[in-house]
């Protein structure tokens, strides 16, 4: 497949909740614009007419689940917040972080499409009965810090921010917190206490943000794209919204997604839930470069399992993609190709998830850095008889349940499936086949600790 043939998007309001109003010259779209788009309508609609509960109803029934990666029904979160009227301090926070190598669509709506992110937090905090918002924001984002700034500022201007909002007697205060930079800050209560201003370590649950989050008040917390999707579900209502994916999946509305990697148009796209991962390499990032040929390929960010071409065919959805050994995660692909060895590309993600661990439990803390040890000694071809071994029992120790947060079970999924699908990749990094027979023969655990 050429460049030329990668199929084009047309976009309107009715196909692509997310994307429709993006500019062709990709300058951000500022208020004026936004409003002559039906930006806020949502906004005024719900004020004037909606009361919150029937606002997370409505978002509940729309089946919209989080974009971060868990895939958790958003309005069945949002309905877990306290129903007790009396409590007038409650927060909702927009995760913003996006640390994970691989990811970046949450930046594309924040630099091009502020607004639209604004406008979903004043409702999300609206059906909340939450006083007070934060975009916690990864540092390194410049340009969307910008661009939301203005955009808080002219929504402020016109009433849409602040006290009284478009005389409904609602009140919302949005403010920018920018993270400290580190990948642990997307767990939600890392993500809390980096807010507070205390190291950014996972909470013990329960208490769960909601009952106790934010300087100790009921706490919600989603994903940027998540939000970005809650003023068309209010426009169209929810059976607009399912249908959008209808007969493709289960899950409903739209997802963007994406292919990075050496693929001929690497890229992110607005498409249905239920498309094939096929069709997104194929169709729009135009496939393998010239003289490449897919080796595998991971359908969510860095910390989710690797697939192989013959699972190219299975629907980009939660369910479907878990029943291929893998997650969807944020849904933005990466293609390896043939000229990769996985043991180094391994080793680079794993080094990564070792620095990025907070340190807070043993599995994580040790594990993770046991295992880089180990994967650079196999990438020179010095490793041991045994060490593959030890990192099977490390993928193990590593595993959901195991450790204080999903950190550690996310790092180990792409070791653990190259392992699987590349073992001769990893056995060739062994040393020698003597030092096998004597290894055995004395007892010595290889590796261990050195």
């Amino acid at each position: 497949m050429t460049y030329s043939s990668v199929k084009k998007v047309i976009r309107s309001a009715e196909t692509h909740p997310l994307t429709w109003r993006l500019r062709d010259d990709r300058q951000p779209v500022w208020l004026t614009e936004y409003r002559l788009t039906n930006g806020y309508e949502s906004v005024k609609h719900v004020l004037q007419h909606t009361t919150p509960d029937e606002v997370v109803k409505l978002i509940k029934d729309s089946g919209l689940k989080g974009r971060g990666g868990a895939g958790f029904s958003t309005g069945l979160k949002w309905s877990l917040m306290p129903k007790n009227e009396n409590i007038k301090v409650r927060y909702f926070l927009c995760n913003a972080d996006e640390m994970e190598p691989g990811t970046y669509k949450d930046r594309l709506l924040m630099e091009k499409l502020p607004h639209l992110l604004v406008e979903g937090m004043i409702i999300g905090a609206y059906a909340l009965k939450a006083c007070r918002g934060y975009i916690f924001l990864r540092n390194d984002y410049v340009e969307a810090e910008k661009n939301l700034r203005r955009a808080i500022k002219e929504a402020k201007d016109e009433a849409l921010l602040g006290k009284n909002i478009l005389g409904s007697g609602f009140d919302f205060e949005l403010l920018i917190h920018i993270s400290a930079g580190r990948y642990i800050c997307g767990e939600e209560t890392a993500l809390i206490n980096s807010l507070e201003g205390r190291r950014a370590n996972p909470r013990a649950k329960p208490p769960f943000p909601a009952t106790s989050g934010a300087w100790g008040k009921p706490t919600c917390v989603n994903n940027v794209e998540t939000i970005c999707n809650v003023p068309a579900i209010l426009e169209h209502g929810e059976r607009w919204y399912i249908n959008l994916s209808a007969g493709k999946s289960k899950d409903a509305g739209t997802k963007l997604m994406g292919f990075s990697g050496r693929v001929k148009h690497p890229g992110l796209w607005e498409l249905p839930f239920g498309t094939t991962a096929r069709e997104v390499l194929e169709d729009y990032a135009g496939g393998m470069r010239d003289g490449l040929v897919l080796k595998a390929w991971q359908p969510g960010g860095a910390g989710t399992a690797f697939l192989m071409n013959d699972h190219l065919d299975f629907p980009m959805d939660f369910e479907s993609i878990s029943k291929a050994g893998s997650r969807l995660g944020t849904a933005l692909s990466m293609a390896v190709d043939n000229e990769i060895n996985m043991v180094s590309l391994v080793r680079n993600l794993e080094t990564f998830f070792s620095r990025e661990s907070c340190g807070w439990c043993t599995p994580c803390r040790d594990g993770l850095p046991w295992s880089v040890k180990i994967l650079q000694a196999l990438e020179k071809g010095e490793g041991q008889p045994g060490d593959i071994e030890i990192l099977e029992k490390i993928c193990h120790f590593l595993g959901p349940g195991k450790a204080f947060c999903a950190h550690a079970p996310g790092a180990i999924e792409p070791l653990q499936s190259a392992m699987r699908y590349f073992r001769k990749e990893f056995e060739s990094g062994i040393s020698s086949k003597d030092l096998r027979n004597i290894v055995q023969i004395a007892g010595i655990q290889p590796n261990l600790m050195k």
